[in-house]
């Protein structure tokens, strides 16, 4: 069983990850990347003071554990050794009012017994500066309030107040509802609110999962994997990050410890191209929106690869020494330097997800020859920059080398400004750009092409190999049966494929050799062996993957290729976007289905 087995609720605004026995772990308020007010996710297993909220069956036995069909809210059956059972459901308030979307930073939780009878301890203990302290707290007739650093809490409920505050073992005999969030006053019953909440906010997400475009095959994996992702979106900003977590290591006692509740430029095609696909145009223009603020304050000097969530520019990276990390595995790191490296690849990340608003009717903010021009000052660096050496796609942050991705990606941005250009009718534009586009293609295909390997190679003249050149077809800079693409997937299989897993690379770097493989490449190796004809092969190894995922159909960063547990940032958008991309092109179609 994989030791990430959580499940996360959230209305992209805040969210929580949530263990099997309906512990919240953590969560960030008041947005996906401040202080955790749950932390015990990362605070090793002994130490349990403080950074959770449970609810805690006496003479506990078992759990069960689901989402309910086509929503975000998550249900947990908690079972006594007598026979009793408590239900426990969880959600973040998210439902149209008022013309508008209404998503407060508020966490509810309701109880109900379904059977016998259960006796519960609830233990609600928030915590501050990264699980350094603790909050001041006082006491209402029917709230809690709970003052922490710049933030208030109040508990909402119509539990007694002492059996929380006193941490009270009683017997739950009827329904009970607990809402955390912001310090203010309901206007309704704590009981009716919380039942208004949970019917809105299911129908919201059962209504936004019944405009979604399906394939006919792996609906149910593809639904929680798009509502999930959905849940990683910041709407405030139109933000996308790449998990809700940070720290949870790569591999075990590895070091490779980030922060990854940031939004990285790289994903950016690949979630649009998937959201796209989905139908999920709102969520999908939303984040043009936000590349396209990104783009607008571009200057001179290179660009970021990463960026906060309110289009923050400084990451800095630190170390919080309060938290043991995940399972004791330390360190735990707030903020990413990678925001300081140079990784050419994003120039081409951020004009393919932008072409997207010069080609699709659905979209209300059009590309225009204003968007144009400043798309055009991106591609003047990616045919300036396409052969001069970064950190790569994987961020390496002891050494820089021409990598062959980069340069491809750099390839695409003057490729995509063409196909812009001739969409705009400025013909001279367009010949410009299909020029940049040939000379950059010839020059890879020249400095990256390795004769005695029959392969592409990872960085120019050189003769190692890394997963992103799978990317090749999807790209469009080959197709899948050029011979130079089929020599390069050959050269992935005999270096990177481990069992089922496919790494994304094996040459040690910074922390030494890899682990474990990188979730999101074993997805693209699935669409390389679609664009070779290997379907059924790509299949066989998609079932697979999805057996991977966890008891609720999410997946993290990363995996063990030997026990398939997961490992790292948890739930990671890339591999869920590789999820519903792969998913899409191999489903057989509706058309041949009946």
């Amino acid at each position: 069983m994989s030791n990430l087995d959580y499940g996360v609720i959230g209305n992209c605004m805040i969210a929580s990850v949530i263990d099997p026995d309906a512990r919240m772990v953590w969560s960030c308020l008041p947005r996906f990347d401040g202080d955790p007010v749950f932390c015990s996710l990362l605070d090793g297993e002994d130490r349990l003071d403080r950074g959770f909220w449970d609810i805690e069956l006496m003479n506990f036995s078992h759990s069960e554990q689901a989402y309910l069909p086509n929503s975000a809210v998550l249900q947990t059956r908690l079972y006594d050794t007598s026979g009793g059972v408590a239900e426990v459901t969880d959600f973040a308030p998210r439902f149209k009012q008022y013309d508008r979307v209404y998503r407060p930073q508020t966490l509810v939780r309701r109880l109900v017994p379904l059977s016998g009878s259960p006796r519960i301890r609830i233990r609600l203990r928030p915590a501050c500066n990264y699980g350094a302290g603790g909050p001041e707290i006082t006491r209402g007739s029917n709230h809690i309030r709970y003052v922490l650093p710049g933030l208030t809490l109040r508990l909402t409920t119509d539990v007694p107040v002492t059996y929380i505050l006193e941490e009270l073992p009683h017997l739950l005999e009827w329904p009970v509802t607990m809402l955390l969030g912001a310090d203010e006053s309901l206007t309704e019953g704590v009981a009716e609110t919380g039942r208004a909440f949970f019917e809105k906010t299911d129908g919201y997400w059962r209504d936004w999962t019944r405009a979604l475009a399906l394939p006919f095959e792996w609906q149910d994996a593809v639904i929680r994997a798009a509502i999930t992702l959905k849940m990683c979106s910041y709407e405030e900003t139109g933000a996308v990050i790449a998990a809700l977590t940070t720290s949870i290591p790569e591999a075990p006692h590895s070091g490779r410890n980030w922060d990854y509740r940031y939004c990285w430029l790289r994903d950016a095609y690949f979630v649009v191209r998937a959201l796209n696909r989905l139908c999920a145009t709102r969520t999908m223009e939303g984040y043009l929106t936000y590349i396209a603020n990104v783009v607008a304050d571009c200057g001179e000097g290179p660009l970021q690869p990463l960026f906060g969530v309110g289009l923050e520019h400084n990451l800095e990276e630190r170390e919080e020494p309060a938290l043991t990390g995940f399972r004791g595995m330390g360190p735990v790191r707030v903020g990413n330097h990678a925001y300081l490296q140079i990784q050419n690849d994003i120039y081409g990340a951020v004009v393919l997800a932008s072409a997207q608003a010069f080609f699709d009717l659905r979209v209300t903010c059009r590309g225009n020859e204003a968007l144009f021009a400043r798309l055009e000052f991106i591609g003047e660096k990616a045919a300036k920059l396409w052969d001069q050496p970064d950190a790569g796609p994987w961020e390496f942050r002891e050494r820089m080398e021409v990598h062959t991705f980069s340069a491809v990606m750099c390839w695409a941005a003057c490729d995509r400004l063409a196909r812009i250009a001739h969409r705009l009718g400025l013909e001279d534009r367009e010949h410009d750009w299909t020029e940049h586009a040939e000379v950059i293609k010839h020059g890879i295909l020249e400095q990256a092409w390795n004769a005695e390997l029959t392969s592409l190679t990872a960085t120019f003249g050189g003769r190692e190999i890394d997963a992103s050149l799978l990317l090749l077809p999807t790209l469009g800079f080959v197709t899948g049966d050029d011979p130079r693409f089929t020599g390069t997937l050959h050269y992935v299989e005999r270096r990177l494929r481990h069992g089922d897993a496919i790494f994304r690379y094996v040459a040690a770097d910074d922390f030494g050799e890899p682990e474990t493989s990188f979730t999101v490449c074993t997805f693209w190796y699935i669409d390389a062996l679609m664009a070779t004809g290997r379907i059924e092969e790509a299949r066989a190894l998609f079932e697979k993957m999805l057996a991977a995922r966890n008891h609720l159909g999410l997946l993290s960063e990363d995996m063990a290729p030997d026990t398939g547990e997961l490992w790292g940032n948890f739930p990671q958008t890339y591999s869920l976007v590789g999820l519903i991309n792969s998913a899409l092109q191999l489903s057989q179609p509706w058309e041949d289905a009946f």
